[in-house]
């Protein structure tokens, strides 16, 4: 079970070739005051896999959640187009962590294993007219510091650092599997 309504992270998890199916948690993503970026998206992925729990009760249920890191500062979903922009121009020319965390929890039982899985992007110094276009190319509204790196919004970039590159997207498949192994599930 997938506690989640994001398309990303389904096409992710396809990838698996496992069957699932999805649920929306429907919880409060707001950061807590002074909590990290890691904190917060590992916090959440707990609490959406949670969320859902009762409903699936005999279920592996997985809840991930992806929170954007500048300068010590946390960038969630910009939900608006003035909010992506402003992202935008405060990471261009700069690194930023992307913090996604996966938590796989055995319903039946309880048990509950959680990763956060950092990304480290480095953004080419764009032009404000390239945010512009990339902006109504992708529309990146629900994107965690309004980056969708598997659209066009890999342009932006100048390199990527990270031991799983599908954490970047929003789920981080090479964790998850462990996770999944450790839960009897044979992917392959």
């Amino acid at each position: 079970m997938l506690a989640s309504s994001s398309p990303y992270r389904c096409e992710l998890l396809a990838r698996l070739r496992l069957q699932f199916d999805t649920k929306t948690p429907g919880i409060d993503e707001t950061a807590l005051h002074g909590e990290s970026a890691g904190a917060t998206a590992l916090r959440l992925a707990q609490a959406k896999a949670r969320a859902v729990r009762g409903e699936f009760p005999r279920s592996l249920v997985i809840g991930c959640d992806q929170v954007a890191e500048l300068d010590g500062t946390c960038l969630g979903k910009p939900g608006s187009h003035d909010n992506a922009v402003a992202q935008l121009k405060a990471m261009r020319g700069k690194s930023v962590v992307f913090h996604t965390a996966v938590a796989l929890l055995n319903s039946e039982t309880g048990a509950m294993q959680a990763a956060d899985v950092p990304t480290t992007v480095h953004f080419r110094d764009y032009s404000d007219g390239e945010i512009d276009r990339y902006l109504a190319a992708e529309r990146p509204y629900d994107c965690a510091g309004s980056a969708k790196i598997e659209g066009l919004g890999i342009v932006l970039v100048e390199r990527v650092s990270s031991d799983d590159p599908s954490a970047l997207i929003g789920l981080p498949l090479m964790r998850l599997a462990t996770m999944l192994r450790a839960e009897g599930v044979t992917v392959v």
